[in-house]
């Protein structure tokens, strides 16, 4: 998957690195002094990562657990993200990380004991704060190089007042399959309908698989959220997304969902001229988006409560608890 995976001498005989390089396919290893003086110092297209990606190795330094915006996340209580990653080996069209660094390029950090020192500080000072894993990668798809997952279970099982959320669209959920389900993290799935995933979600996993993964995961105990977000306008949308919601509730029964988040496609006007200048002939480039209230391209208001509340009633209708939906950045 790697042409080159350079490392930063300081982690070099970290454990989780060693794992990381067991399970790289690469002969090309170069050692550097930090992260920062090559990622990202020179602009690199988003889709060149269809040809080759690079993997960097290092420790995360200065501020590792982050406060989200708001309505990031169900509920009155503070909600953080953490920084374990950055990109993703996913190509989705509308990912606002192509026009957010400066490179496609797979960072992984591994001073995990770090993040967890400093989730411990925000847990003392806020006791039920969320935490949510999956901000700037996907939180399961390189699960199985990482390896941290265990660490992060132990944290929660100490801490059963904060909440992990790991947010994905992997059906990697080996690792998962061999802990033990916690009643306070919660795994939880983007899902689309058949059509925009096959249109939009490059490289990622379908929907019926994704399905399956979460379908299987439940069944083993854990708790399971659903991200039908962002969703695409299409003529269709209402017909397509009754029946994701149908084949969904045929694997769990929606009122056993712990929540459900809705939202539709946004972007940055950086990461607008992105997506336009990378997939220029796509329905996501074109809209018809207007500027929001907070400076993100997306669908006018009407339109985009509209829509969500399309998704919503056809939740409720296959019986979804209404006060578990939530919509996303709105």
């Amino acid at each position: 998957m790697f042409e080159k995976v350079f490392i930063e001498h300081k982690v070099k005989d970290s454990q989780y690195t060693l794992n990381i390089l067991k399970k790289v396919k690469t002969k090309k290893i170069c050692f550097i002094d930090s992260i920062d003086d090559i990622w990202g110092r020179a602009k690199k297209p988003y889709l060149q990562k269809r040809q080759s990606l690079n993997l960097f190795i290092g420790k995360k330094n200065g501020m590792l657990v982050k406060e989200a915006p708001d309505a990031y996340g169900l509920g009155n209580e503070k909600h953080f993200y953490y920084v374990h990653a950055y990109n993703c080996i996913y190509e989705c069209q509308y990912c606002y990380l192509q026009g957010y660094f400066n490179t496609p390029d797979i960072v992984l950090y591994v001073n995990h004991d770090e993040i967890i020192k400093q989730m411990q500080q925000k847990v003392d000072i806020y006791k039920t704060a969320w935490f949510h894993a999956g901000e700037y990668s996907d939180s399961l798809a390189l699960s199985h190089y990482t390896n941290e997952l265990e660490a992060y279970f132990e944290f929660f099982k100490k801490n059963t007042q904060a909440k992990l959320e790991l947010r994905t669209k992997s059906v990697n959920t080996k690792l998962l399959e061999t802990l033990k389900p916690l009643k306070n993290i919660y795994v939880s799935f983007s899902l689309s309908s058949h059509q925009g995933a096959k249109l939009y979600d490059n490289k990622c996993p379908s929907i019926k698989a994704r399905i399956k993964s979460l379908s299987k995961l439940f069944k083993l105990g854990y708790n399971i959220g659903i991200h039908f977000d962002p969703i695409v306008y299409s003529d269709n949308f209402e017909q397509e997304y009754k029946e994701v919601i149908s084949e969904l509730s045929n694997q769990i029964e929606l009122n056993k969902i712990q929540y459900f988040s809705i939202g539709v496609v946004r972007y940055t006007q950086d990461v607008y001229k992105e997506v336009q200048q990378n997939y220029p002939k796509s329905q996501i480039s074109i809209g018809p988006y207007v500027k929001s209230f907070d400076g993100k391209i997306r669908y006018n208001r009407p339109m985009r409560n509209w829509i969500m509340n399309k998704i919503r009633q056809l939740l409720i209708d296959k019986g979804a608890r209404n006060e578990v939906i939530y919509l996303c950045m709105e």
